[in-house]
């Protein structure tokens, strides 16, 4: 597996893109070889978000950023497929930022959290088989939504049809203000 790594590793190191072609200026202006640039940086992270100050912004960054990216490109292309990982992707981040937000008092203070987070974030964005956002979604959230879709439905048109009536009221209300002071103070001409 680690030989599997290392040879992805160097094929990514060897593609044309934003990343490769940084690294590919950075090689060529101190004549370090690309490869112990980009081990350094990846430890250099990994060693801040354990710990660094901001390694929350940090690990919030890496887990938006590359699939934010992704996800705009995705939604200007014409491929179904890279929609719905993306897609599938922010429901698993959505429901874990959610999950997070009640249980962070307690989780960052234990020690590797944020490098903890930043994996599984990793994980859920891979370009893998074994992509976590996927496993997440078919394993828990799929089988859980379909469980109660019906109930959440009439729990969204209620709240649809309470607020669609909150917003007639109201324009009725606002409606009848503005025309009682309109007429009670006429514009003298």
């Amino acid at each position: 597996m680690f030989t599997k790594l290392k040879e992805r590793f160097e094929k990514f190191l060897n593609e044309k893109n934003f990343v490769t072609d940084c690294l590919a200026k950075i090689e060529e202006k101190t004549g370090i070889h690309r490869r112990y640039v980009a081990t350094g940086s990846v430890s250099f992270i990994g060693l801040y978000l354990i710990f660094g100050y901001g390694a929350s912004l940090l690990c919030n960054l890496i887990g938006f950023v590359y699939p934010a990216y992704f996800s705009i490109k995705a939604i200007e292309s014409s491929n179904k497929e890279d929609d719905t990982k993306w897609l599938t992707y922010w429901v698993v981040y959505g429901i874990f930022s959610v999950a997070e937000f009640f249980s962070d008092i307690f989780l960052y203070w234990f020690p590797f959290y944020y490098a903890g987070k930043c994996v599984f974030l990793l994980w859920c964005m891979a370009p893998v088989a074994w992509n976590g956002s996927q496993i997440l979604y078919k394993r828990l959230v799929r089988p859980f939504f379909l469980k109660h879709q019906a109930s959440v439905d009439s729990v969204v048109n209620d709240l649809s049809g309470q607020a669609i009536h909150a917003a007639e009221s109201l324009t009725r209300g606002a409606t009848r203000l503005v025309t009682d002071h309109v007429l009670a103070h006429p514009k003298s001409q």
